[in-house]
């Protein structure tokens, strides 16, 4: 059974976050029943939510490799991989003794959540994302980002500022309905504060 450690957010950015149901204050260090040792994490959430960033911010904190799902799945020119491909490169991965992999990809969810003892997701809203995303395009656009796949450069994409946007209206429950079978503990972060105090920033 999942352990919920949802955290207080006074200071949530709003539309979109989940009900505010904490067992645990990240802004406070963790009761001691509560206090658990990381050693193999899934980061999911929406696209800009900041998933890349905190996964090498925890991997930096607990000494963990930090994998990004997105480099396994794309080839130069933004091309996928085929699908048996990627999911033995996933099944690979899941298969170490420590990481964090960042990256939804439900498809090939199963080896993650059977290995996994911790699962983060990133619980932000749309506007929030989507400011995000536009950030980061005007910032790389043209250059690889340290989190993307080889040869994929950053790129004005219609289709996927779309799904940015719908993310949570289209995605949101079905996501949170999938994590609430995870087996170990989950963190939901409902802000760029809580990822920041959770991520030891």
């Amino acid at each position: 059974m999942a352990i919920a450690l949802r955290v207080a957010h006074s200071d949530s950015e709003g539309d979109g976050a989940a009900p505010d149901t904490p067992l645990v204050d990240w802004r406070n260090p963790p009761p001691a029943r509560y206090a658990f040792r990381m050693q193999r994490v899934i980061v999911m959430g929406p696209p800009g939510s900041g998933k890349s960033t905190l996964a090498r911010r925890l991997g930096a904190a607990h000494d963990l490799p930090v994998f990004h799902l997105d480099q396994a799945y794309f080839r130069p020119g933004w091309e996928p991989v085929p699908a048996t491909e990627f999911r033995t490169e996933v099944e690979r991965l899941a298969a170490l003794p420590r990481w964090i992999i960042d990256g939804n990809y439900t498809d090939v969810i199963g080896p993650r959540f059977e290995a996994a003892d911790t699962l983060v997701y990133l619980d932000l809203p749309a506007w929030l994302t989507m400011a995000r995303v536009i950030r980061r395009l005007a910032a790389s656009y043209g250059r690889v980002r340290p989190d993307a796949a080889r040869g994929c450069p950053e790129r004005l994409d219609a289709e996927f500022l779309h799904y940015v946007w719908t993310w949570n209206r289209k995605r949101r429950a079905r996501n949170l309905a999938l994590i609430e079978r995870f087996p170990g503990k989950v963190v939901i972060l409902a802000s760029r504060a809580e990822q920041r105090r959770f991520g030891g920033a």
